[in-house]
């Protein structure tokens, strides 16, 4: 998800030159977007008021909301009620009874439902506040009180014989209490573990030449007690900072987020008058890396809704672009990929198995064909296809990409091509978790479009990389496929990517793979 853009060119959907989405809106244009938004505040961003802040900010107020921790533990938090609850009716000798008594089936359905659903502060999820135990009993007491209330009244008004309601409810509170403890005892002993804690924290980059960087990051590191991971300062112009305090330059920087998980980058370069310019620069330099990019406010001379405003810690910060899809669309992402992609993988072997006697049959060599292409993150993967070429006459790094009747390909291998059968076994790839079944397709490393190497033939290329690839993908229903040919052939491709990226949904997937079955299959741009 992107920061949203001031304004959004409409153009008709054929019309790729006219496409504009947020995602390269919001890289190619942060100087319209740093004009038009206006600061209320009147900050001060000397290097003192910095000093004083990291003295007067208090220690942890909130703590560092983790993506995925909350939801983790709700569920946990179910799970453990639902044991408790079987395993009161289990020592009570009569589960056999209890499971057919519809009235404290019912009491029990709705103690759970209201466990998961009470609202609850949420911020005592936040760490490191879920590492303390009263904060824990102060998360879930209220919510077990009300769940015990309402079987007390379910199972008096509706009259359970079997025992006297208030006894019945008073066990189920303390089974239930205890569950609970001895699971928020373990969980707290879990996440105290150095090691756990620091891959639960938030890792930040700070991009800056002077003392305001410093500031930052000296802020960081004494105002969250260590929920929050600074990597260091990157700047390619380090004038105002000393060397041991720089970790590197901004392609360092680069380099090291295919490296490491990044969270975000906080852009606290020193007051000038080419402000805007030097973030817009800052911001097309770091156009492929997968981290959300925030700016101090005080760079910004004008504040506007286009920019929301964001607490990292003890910084308030302005959020300029987000990650393209957030830890639980990944998760979900994820989810949809393992299940269809072992649905496919099961219904479709017993085709798999024919096409793989076609090729042993049709030429010598291997079956599969492996090949270098770039992913997620910018990173190397070996991905699996059928082997659609004579094996003697395969090209692993993709320095001459395939053409309509192309002498390399068997005869078997052209139906393959015809059909997309050839990438039937990605589906493998999938199951790694090197792709997906529907994103931006995979290229090799060395191909070419307009004889330069893609990144270098188009800049908003190495965005596409901040999602997985997929086996089809919105620009491929849409007929961008085959060969790269032209750099236009690359811009209309890349434009459709970023479209998906932006337009991402589970239902959008669904929808492509749909469609892939009814146009790719019979695209008359295979070959």
């Amino acid at each position: 998800m992107l920061a949203p853009p001031v304004h959004e060119r409409r153009a008709d959907s054929r019309n790729t030159q006219g496409r504009v989405f947020q995602m390269r809106q919001t890289v190619s244009s942060t100087k319209h977007l740093l004009q038009t938004a206006k600061l209320e505040s009147n900050q001060d961003a000397s290097p003192s008021s910095f000093a004083a802040q990291v003295k007067d900010d208090p220690i942890d107020v909130y703590g560092y909301k983790h993506p995925m921790l909350p939801w983790t533990i709700k569920i946990i938090d179910v799970i453990a009620t639902v044991a408790s609850t079987l395993l009161l009716t289990w020592v009570g000798g009569h589960l056999l009874m209890h499971l057919q008594d519809r009235v404290r089936v019912t009491a029990d359905l709705v103690s759970i439902l209201i466990i998961f659903l009470w609202p609850k502060t949420e911020r005592l999820l936040n760490i490191p506040q879920v590492t303390r135990l009263w904060d824990q009993v102060r998360y879930i007491g209220p919510a077990l009180l009300v769940a015990t209330a309402s079987q007390f009244i379910i199972l008096w008004v509706l009259g359970w014989a079997p025992a006297p309601s208030a006894t019945t409810a008073l066990n189920w509170f303390v089974t239930t209490s205890l569950t609970l403890l001895l699971v928020r005892a373990g969980m707290i002993y879990v996440l105290t573990k150095p090691s756990v804690r620091h891959r639960l924290s938030c890792k930040i980059a700070i991009v800056g030449n002077g003392p305001q960087a410093a500031g930052v990051a000296e802020r960081l590191n004494r105002g969250t007690a260590g929920t929050i991971s600074t990597l260091g300062i990157f700047t390619d112009t380090p004038y105002e900072l000393s060397a041991a305090s720089v970790r590197g330059s901004l392609s360092e920087l680069v380099s090291l987020s295919r490296e490491r998980t990044l969270h975000g980058i906080i852009i606290a370069v020193s007051p000038a008058q080419d402000n805007e310019q030097q973030i817009e620069q800052i911001v097309w330099q770091l156009r492929s890396v997968l981290a959300h990019i925030y700016v101090m406010p005080h760079l910004v001379p004008e504040f506007d809704s286009a920019l929301p405003i964001e607490a990292v810690g003890p910084v308030s910060l302005m959020v300029l672009r987000r990650r393209p899809l957030t830890e639980l669309q990944t998760l979900a992402k994820l989810g949809i990929d393992v299940l269809f992609g072992t649905i496919a993988l099961v219904i479709l072997f017993p085709l798999l198995l024919a096409i793989a006697v076609a090729i042993k049959l049709d030429s010598p060599g291997p079956v599969f064909f492996k090949q270098s292409r770039l992913g997620f993150n910018n990173r190397s993967f070996q991905v699996f296809k059928f082997r659609s070429m004579y094996a003697d006459m395969a090209d692993p790094t993709a320095m001459k990409q395939t053409s309509r009747n192309d002498s390399r390909v068997t005869r078997v291998g052209k139906w393959l091509r015809k059909l997309s059968l050839d990438e039937l076994p990605q589906i493998l790839n999938v199951l790694r978790n090197e792709m997906s079944l529907v994103g931006p397709r995979p290229h090799a490393p060395h191909t070419r479009a307009g004889g330069k190497l893609l990144d270098d033939a188009l800049a908003e290329y190495v965005i596409r990389h901040q999602v997985k690839p997929g086996i089809t993908g919105w620009a491929q229903i849409n007929g961008s496929r085959g060969e790269l040919v032209t750099t236009e052939d690359l811009h209309k491709r890349v434009t459709l990517d970023l479209e998906y990226m932006q337009r991402w949904s589970i239902w959008f997937d669904i929808k492509i793979m749909f469609l892939t079955v009814i146009r790719e299959v019979v695209s008359r741009h295979s070959y």
